[in-house]
């Protein structure tokens, strides 16, 4: 399986972000993976979802004042320019999730894919929200994304970055077949993604342990079923009390995990992907050219939620 296409690929897991701590002092932290990432020969590091605050949503509050916390107006700004000059000096390129501000006042869960001379590449917004709009106070926290962010409006895009075909999701994108599917057909070989995840459900009585293992599960087998490499970083551990989950890893396409964190604290994991496993697994598994029949897909773009069965013949001619 082995190629002459490989790439240094590393996962930057950010621990606890307090409503306390500065931008800066979040940076600093990403500066310290980002050399500790480059250190371990990784040409591309992912940090997680929102990888600047808190987990804000997680907060009733007006819209503006999570702006003037929360959102970054522009990108870079002062308190980020330093992730952009260190990530030029090293020849790294990096993942960055944050909360962004458009100049008409649009608000969007945002990503962005910085090449290794530290431009800007590509810039990804999240399309599946989860939770709610309104006020829950009977419930533990609030998870507010539909009320702070608009609905991605840029689709699933793939670049070419550091020698690879590279495409973007966030947090609760990984969990939809549809979004690595999109991005397959777009010849990607890597996703990358960042992650805030709750452990505590707020809607059902979810079983803790299941809310890891729905997270691999999803992330194994897009991988397997796309022919991709797939990397994931969580912000985990207790903010101001909050859990959320960790089990940040990389994932090959034969749906193995080959490196995963072992703490919820800044952690970097690494690997030398090698893309020529994907190139079998997309030749000879998954050849959609070959074996794909969207003519039988329909329902998938047709519909949004489930409805009745389709009149089906009975298939005697």
């Amino acid at each position: 399986m082995s190629s002459t296409r490989k790439i240094g690929l590393a996962v930057a897991q950010l621990g606890p972000i307090h409503l306390a701590d500065s931008r800066e002092s979040v940076v600093q932290r990403l500066l310290a993976m980002m050399r500790e990432a480059k250190a371990r020969q990784a040409d591309f590091v992912v940090f997680p979802e929102l990888a600047l605050t808190t987990f804000f949503p997680r907060y009733w509050m007006e819209e503006a004042e999570a702006v003037d916390r929360f959102f970054e107006k522009t990108m870079p700004g002062p308190a980020t320019q330093p992730l952009f000059d260190e990530a030029k000096k090293l020849g790294i390129g990096f993942y960055l999730g944050y909360a962004e501000l458009t100049p008409k006042g649009r608000r969007f869960n945002t990503a962005i894919l910085v090449d290794p001379s530290a431009n800007i590449v590509g810039k990804y917004r999240k399309v599946h929200l989860p939770g709610h709009s309104d006020h829950k106070p009977d419930a533990p926290f609030q998870h507010l994304e539909k009320k702070f962010f608009e609905v991605g409006n840029l689709g699933f895009g793939v670049w070419d970055t550091t020698g690879v075909k590279m495409g973007m999701c966030i947090c609760n994108d990984r969990r939809w077949p549809e979004t690595y599917r999109v991005m397959a057909l777009q010849s990607a070989e890597i996703v990358v993604l960042g992650y805030n995840t709750p452990s505590h459900n707020i809607h059902w009585d979810e079983p803790a342990h299941l809310r890891t293992s729905t997270h691999l599960i999803s992330l194994q087998a897009n991988a397997y079923q796309n022919g991709l490499w797939v990397a994931a970083a969580a912000k985990c551990g207790r903010e101001d009390g909050f859990h959320m989950i960790g089990n940040s890893v990389i994932v090959a396409p034969t749906g193995e995990i080959v490196a995963r964190t072992l703490t919820e604290a800044d952690e970097v994991i690494a690997t030398v992907a090698d893309l020529g496993i994907g190139e079998l697994f997309r030749q000879h598994v998954f050849n959609f050219a070959k074996h794909r029949r969207p003519e039988h897909y329909g329902l998938i773009t047709e519909r949004t939620g489930a409805g009745e069965p389709l009149p089906r013949p009975v298939g005697d001619d």
